[in-house]
């Protein structure tokens, strides 16, 4: 045990709620200027305790060192990305003799999952604090030590007083009041997508604006002409990325038939070559999963994809050989899977790859877009004209050909579908916190 969280209830989320409302009276009339310069701050201060808060992610839930340390730095980098964002973003325009004014919508609801804790804080944190709104996060409660140190940066920022307030608890209490509560303007969600469609009947109530960022089953898409030799192991990096708890992890590969045993081997000797163990160990790749809940619903879908008569080539049932002590679940590859299956249905978020095979590339992008989730893509070729075609023809919000890093930060990152609504990131993440207004009478005489 490193600790106890206590759970916030409904008068703690309203007294956080009133806070906020207070305080945005007076922040939403700040300066550009000054709401840069808090946002410096804030990164400058989680920067300065970038060690002591990866740590607390490896410990608190067992992302692996070297993952966890990009994310940290990330997630102070997102402040800077905003703060950059605000130069090309403007809050008053002339249409014609109309005025046209972007206005800060008032106090945010964010709703926060444990995955990538920091990350998903500051990227609901910093947009809001760029628009001149404020905000009450509710995070998730498996993240409580490593909340309790981020707030603490924000404490040192020195933002004024209720711009940015935390309320520990679980969705049904403190998330439902937040959905509920009249003086939120905004709800910011990132999780499941059947939490998603609660939120959405709920907040319906109040017409809040919502940003939704929800579930995936992405496909990664290798053509005839990529190099496997390079795409087959990035495959895996980006199927079992952050232990394959991740919203945007690559799970149905779409490999040609005609080159799948090929594909099969290699991902043998990719998955053999992974390395999963200690997350405090430097060359460490996978870690556990978060909990034994979450190891036991993979272990579930690891037997479904076994049912289901799809062929186990990696991993499989139980724990990996010497890592019988924790939530560590074997790495998994399923090959000769077909999209109509389980395991290519649902997301489970876990490290398991279904392999799925196809004829043609127009088969290939069928299969791809055979899904109720629409968050992001990737492509493999070795003719970037080619792996631009089929990327336009994939519905999802974000699609990547030939790499397996989200490395622009300014890209607009949502999902299509059942995947969400709304999108995050640069002037797209800032349009979602302001609300236009026109005013008329701007006649020149």
């Amino acid at each position: 045990m490193i600790g106890k969280l206590v759970l916030g209830n409904e008068n703690d989320a309203q007294t956080a709620i009133a806070a906020a409302k207070t305080a945005f009276k007076t922040f939403s009339k700040t300066t550009v200027e000054e709401r840069g310069q808090m946002l410096q701050r804030l990164h400058d201060t989680i920067m300065a305790r970038e060690e002591e808060l990866t740590k607390a992610a490896v410990e608190e839930y067992g992302s692996p060192l070297k993952p966890s340390r990009g994310r940290t730095a990330f997630s102070a980098q997102t402040c800077l990305f905003a703060k950059e964002s605000l130069k090309n973003f403007s809050f008053e325009k002339m249409q014609g003799t109309t005025k046209i004014v972007l206005e800060p919508l008032g106090v945010i609801g964010a709703i926060t999952p444990w995955n990538a804790n920091y990350t998903h804080i500051c990227n609901k944190i910093a947009p809001a604090i760029a628009t001149g709104c404020t905000i009450v996060v509710k995070p998730s409660e498996l993240s409580g030590y490593q909340t309790q140190l981020l707030m603490e940066c924000v404490a040192e920022a020195k933002l004024p007083s209720g711009v940015v307030n935390i309320v520990n608890g679980t969705g049904l209490v403190v998330g439902a009041e937040l959905v509920r509560h009249p003086d939120i303007a905004k709800i910011s969600f990132t999780g499941s997508t059947p939490v998603g469609k609660l939120i959405c009947k709920d907040a319906s109530v109040t017409l809040k604006r919502l940003a939704l960022e929800l579930g995936g089953k992405n496909p990664n898409i290798i053509l005839d002409d990529a190099d496997f030799s390079k795409a087959i192991p990035m495959a895996i990096s980006i199927g079992f990325s952050n232990t394959g708890q991740a919203c945007h992890a690559g799970t149905r590969l779409l490999v040609p038939e005609s080159r799948l045993d090929e594909a099969i081997e290699l991902l043998k000797q990719a998955v053999a070559s992974t390395k999963i163990g200690n997350p405090m160990d430097e060359d460490s790749v996978l870690g556990p999963v978060v909990s034994q809940k979450q190891y036991e619903t993979v272990q579930r879908y690891i037997q479904a994809g076994i049912d289901e008569g799809a062929e186990l080539i990696a991993g499989g049932l139980g724990h990996p050989p010497g890592l019988e002590e924790g939530y560590y679940a074997k790495p998994t590859v399923f090959a000769r899977v077909t999209n109509d299956m389980k395991i290519a249905r649902e997301e489970i978020f876990g490290p398991v790859l279904s392999v799925i095979s196809y004829k043609t590339e127009e088969e290939a992008i069928a299969i791809a877009n055979d899904t109720i989730f629409g968050l992001a893509a990737y492509v493999s070729s070795s003719n970037m004209d080619r792996a631009r075609r089929v990327a336009s023809q994939i519905i999802a919000g974000r699609v990547l050909i030939n790499k397996a890093l989200q490395d622009d930060p300014y890209a607009p990152f949502g999902g299509f579908k059942q995947s969400g609504l709304g999108r995050d990131s640069g002037i797209y993440g800032l349009e979602e916190h302001v609300e236009p207004k026109a005013i008329l009478g701007y006649e020149v005489h």
